[in-house]
């Protein structure tokens, strides 16, 4: 422990940290624990590509499955997506590179979504609802391991 405080003290001064509470000090170093979003964020911060865009309706379908999740369902979907079950301070806005989300070819109802996590790169089936959608994206947050990739 004192190697690591002596460490951290170098990088940032702890009498620094006095001007800021316990919970903002959590939220600089760890991100936010509970994160959220509204559809704005998603539609805004996200990029929709190779096959999507922002009107079309599939893309549409996963703002709103994103925007029904449950807090643990989110930190599932960012750990699936970003290797990282929090945002950084500053929600989507600031998360890089930015969430890209794109139609996975050849993909069926039956089929999942895939992700390049390194690059926050979600490929995502066109699904026929947004029922379908749900439960297939859940069910890949679930998965532990490579099996989706």
């Amino acid at each position: 422990m004192e190697a690591f405080r002596d460490g951290f003290n170098k990088v940032f001064p702890m009498e620094k940290l006095s001007s800021f509470s316990h919970e903002e000090v959590q939220m600089i170093l760890c991100g936010n624990q509970s994160p959220s979003w509204a559809a704005e964020d998603i539609i805004n911060y996200t990029e929709p590509k190779l096959g999507y865009t922002r009107d079309s309706p599939g893309f549409l379908r996963f703002v709103r499955v994103l925007c029904g999740m449950s807090s643990d369902e989110r930190k599932a979907f960012l750990q699936f997506t970003t290797g990282c079950s929090t945002l950084p301070p500053g929600g989507l806005a600031n998360l890089h590179p930015r969430l890209t989300v794109v139609r996975k070819v050849d993909a069926t109802d039956a089929s999942y979504p895939s992700v390049n996590t390194c690059v926050h790169y979600l490929k995502l089936p066109e699904y026929s609802s947004e029922e379908i959608m749900r439960e297939r994206l859940l069910a890949a947050t679930m998965e532990k391991g490579f099996h989706l990739n």
